[in-house]
C-alpha cells in the first residue's frame, strides 16, 4: 500500500504489564509525523487510540494465560501466528515499509526480499541476551542461532532505533561505522488514550495507603519489585538510617510489587529494624505511583544489575526531585554526579547518599534544577519527535 507501513508488535498490545509504553509512544509520534500505519499485534490487550493506524491483531488464545515479558514457548507460539497474518497483509497491501520490533524483525528479515520493502529495526533489547538473562544460557545452540538471526537482521535493515547507549554501541561493534543506527530514548510519558476505558495515566491520583505523618522526609521508589531492582540495598539502607537515629522523621515509601515480592521484602525491613519506616503501597495504578513520587523529598532507583537504562530514569530526571542512584553502567549511561547522587549498590553507601540529599538541600537543589535542564534538552518530547523524523527522513 502507497506510503503505509506495516508495524508488527509481537506482544499483547496494549497492557501495561506486559507492553513497552514505548511502542505505543513510537506509533504515536509516527502518527503525528504524518506516517498511515497498519499495526499487527496479539489478541490479547486493550485497544488505543492514534489517528491514521489501523489496528489487526491475531486470535488471543485467552484459555492458554496471559503472555509475559521475555521469551516463552506461550509467545513463541503466537509468533507464528503474526507470521502468517504479516504475510497476509503484505500480499494484500504490498507495503513500502516495515517497522519491526523486536523478534518480529526476523520475519522480516525473511520476507523483505520477496516484498521488497524497507525496514526499520525497533530494538528494545539484544534478544540473544534476553535468552541468556532469562536462564535459557544453557541452550547454546539457540542463543548463537539468534545471535546469527540478529546480526543478519541489523545488517538487512535500512534503520536500527536503539533505546540506549549500551545498544548503541552494540550495534556499532556488529556493524563498524555504520550510519543507520539511531538512538532514540524510551523518555517521554503521556496518557495512553485507550479505546473506550480511561487512559493510562490519566485516572485516579489519589493515595490508596495514606504517608504516615512521621515521614516528614520522603524517600520513594516506584517500579517492579524484582532482584536486579536492589530493593534489598534500599531496605538495608533505611535499616542502617533507621539505626542512626538521627533522622527519626525520614521515611521510605516503596511503590509496586506482588503480594508474594510485599511479603518478602516486608519481612526483610522487620529483620532490619526499618519496618516502622518503610510503607509498602504493592502494585497500584501508575497514576497513583505517580502521585507518590509527587511527594517526594527524594527519588531513588537502587538498581543492582542490568545494562539498559531503567524508563523510571527518564520520569525522575524531569521531576525536579533529587534523586539518589547506584553508580552502575545501566543509570551512568544517563546519570553523573552532576544530576544526581550516585552511591555504590551496597546499604552503607546508599544510606550516605539518602542522608546526604536529605540534610544538603541546597545541594539537592542544584542538582535537580540540572537533571530537569537535560532532560529538556535531551529527552524530552521535541527532543524525542526530532529524532524519531530523522529515522523517517531515512528510509523516506
Amino acid at each position: 500500500m502507497k506510503n503505509r507501513t506495516l508495524v508488527i508488535a509481537p506482544q499483547p498490545f496494549f497492557s501495561p504489564r506486559g507492553t513497552p509504553f514505548s511502542v505505543y509512544y513510537r506509533t504515536m509520534i509516527s502518527a503525528e509525523l504524518g506516517r498511515k500505519m497498519d499495526f499487527l499485534t496479539y489478541g490479547q490487550g486493550s485497544d488505543v487510540e492514534i489517528p491514521e493506524v489501523r489496528f489487526f491483531r491475531t486470535p488471543a488464545f485467552r484459555f492458554l494465560g496471559p503472555v509475559k515479558i521475555g521469551p516463552s514457548p506461550l509467545k513463541l507460539f503466537h509468533d507464528v501466528f503474526i507470521f502468517f497474518a504479516m504475510i497476509v497483509l503484505l500480499v494484500r497491501n504490498r507495503y513500502e515499509c516495515v517497522h519491526a520490533h523486536e523478534e518480529a524483525v526476523f520475519m522480516a528479515l525473511f520476507l523483505k526480499p520477496i516484498f521488497r520493502f524497507r525496514l526499520i529495526y525497533d530494538m528494545h533489547s539484544s534478544l540473544p541476551q534476553q535468552l541468556d538473562n532469562f536462564k535459557f544460557n544453557r541452550f547454546k545452540p539457540l542463543i548463537a542461532l539468534f545471535t546469527w538471526l540478529e546480526n543478519k537482521s541489523l545488517a538487512a535493515s535500512d534503520a536500527v532505533i536503539t533505546i540506549c547507549p549500551d545498544l548503541y554501541n552494540y550495534v556499532q561493534t556488529v556493524l563498524p561505522g555504520n550510519q543507520k543506527n539511531y538512538l532514540i530514548e524510551n523518555s517521554i510519558f503521556e496518557p495512553v488514550h485507550l479505546k473506550n476505558q480511561p487512559a493510562v495515566f490519566d485516572g485516579d491520583d489519589s493515595l490508596p495507603r495514606p504517608i504516615p505523618d512521621s515521614f516528614v522526609h520522603r524517600v520513594v521508589y516506584a517500579g517492579t519489585l524484582e532482584s536486579y531492582q536492589g530493593i534489598d540495598i534500599l531496605i538495608q539502607a533505611m535499616g542502617r538510617i533507621a539505626g542512626t537515629h538521627r533522622h527519626s522523621g525520614l521515611g521510605c515509601i516503596i511503590v509496586g510489587g506482588t503480594p508474594d515480592q510485599v511479603a518478602r521484602y516486608r519481612s526483610l525491613a522487620r529483620d532490619c529494624g526499618a519496618e516502622k519506616q518503610i510503607l509498602f503501597t504493592g502494585r497500584i495504578a501508575q497514576q497513583q505511583a505517580r502521585a507518590y513520587n509527587s511527594r517526594a523529598t527524594v527519588l531513588v532507583s537502587p538498581r543492582s544489575s542490568g545494562t539498559n537504562t531503567p524508563l523510571k530514569i527518564y520520569e525522575q530526571l524531569a521531576s525536579g526531585i533529587p534523586l539518589v542512584a547506584t553508580n552502575i553502567y545501566s543509570h551512568t549511561q544517563v546519570l553523573t554526579p552532576e544530576i544526581a547522587f550516585l552511591v555504590e549498590p551496597e546499604p552503607e553507601d546508599m544510606a550516605r547518599g539518602i542522608l546526604e540529599a536529605v540534610a544538603d538541600r541546597e545541594k539537592a537543589r542544584q542538582l535537580a534544577v540540572k537533571a530537569k535542564k537535560l532532560y529538556d534538552d535531551h529527552y524530552s518530547r521535541n527532543a524525542y519527535v526530532e529524532k524519531l523524523a530523522k529515522v523517517f527522513e531515512r528510509v523516506g
